[in-house]
């Protein structure tokens, strides 16, 4: 049995198929992307779960030797989380002290909540 498709020619400037938009604006969409790229590195969430285990401050040091990479990069990774407002440090003498913001973190899982629910 052939099937038998018909050819319907339509004038120019007429969609072919019905309008979709994206249920992410674009805003919501940068911010869900920017979200997911700063976690997307294994060492920033090592940090902020060495970080989040601790009820107080975390010494430098000890995040130092928790992690599988030389200082330079765990400076650089606590840069980008303070950036962020993830986390925070206070200086005592030589040494810096860590500490999670917990309610930036509650806010970040919002969104990354809220972005993967938009997707559906």
């Amino acid at each position: 049995m052939k099937q038998v498709i018909e050819l319907v020619e339509r004038k120019r400037g007429v969609a072919c198929c019905t309008p979709v938009a994206p249920r992410l604006t674009s805003g919501a969409a940068e911010q869900f992307s920017a979200d997911l790229a700063l976690l997307a590195h294994p060492v920033r969430v090592q940090i902020l779960d060495l970080l989040a285990q601790s009820e107080g401050q975390v010494c430098v040091c000890d995040l130092e030797s928790g992690l599988p990479v030389k200082q330079p990069t765990v400076s650089h990774h606590l840069r980008l989380l303070r950036e962020a407002g993830l986390i925070d440090c206070e200086k005592q003498g030589l040494w810096a002290y860590y500490f999670v913001k917990r309610e930036a973190l509650t806010a970040l899982r919002a969104r990354i909540d809220a972005g993967f629910q938009a997707l559906g």
